[in-house]
């Protein structure tokens, strides 16, 4: 009981929220004192803490695979939509000059979008990871 009780207050029951989440043995960053992302290391599967931080940069462009009534019920704030399967058409719409980060509601979608736009010489292309799903979850600005 005692080793519950220190636990319990050891947590100080403090709500996750994107500034104080920590992922995989990481210490919580915040926009103040974060240096800015080099984005020609992010690796093909992004974190949404780092999404959201570069998600402004003129540089960086978000894109959402998903349905139209998908993104009418939420959506990340300043994204195009571009449902997958208007993807073949809408190449010349994404920009190979910058960086771009796909989205969808899992995360299973966008990373069939990443690998037909790699064979189609996309290289700049990652996926945020765990989807919208998990941006929404994780109390992350929402747009309607």
């Amino acid at each position: 009981m005692l080793a519950i009780a220190i636990i319990i207050s050891a947590c100080n029951n403090q709500p996750v929220t994107p500034t104080n989440q920590a992922t995989s043995n990481e210490t919580p960053v915040t926009q103040e004192t974060s240096p800015e992302i080099d984005l020609t290391q992010l690796s093909q599967d992004v974190d949404l803490a780092t999404v959201d931080e570069i998600r402004g940069r003129d540089d960086v462009i978000l894109i959402d695979v998903r349905e139209q009534w998908e993104y009418d019920n939420g959506h990340i704030p300043g994204v195009m939509l571009m449902p997958t399967d208007t993807i073949p058409n809408r190449l010349s719409d994404i920009p190979k000059d910058k960086t771009v980060i796909i989205y969808c509601r899992s995360g299973r979608r966008s990373a069939n979008v990443i690998k037909f736009l790699r064979q189609n010489s996309f290289d700049n292309i990652h996926n945020m990871l765990n989807g919208f799903a998990a941006w929404e979850k994780s109390g992350y600005e929402i747009e309607y």
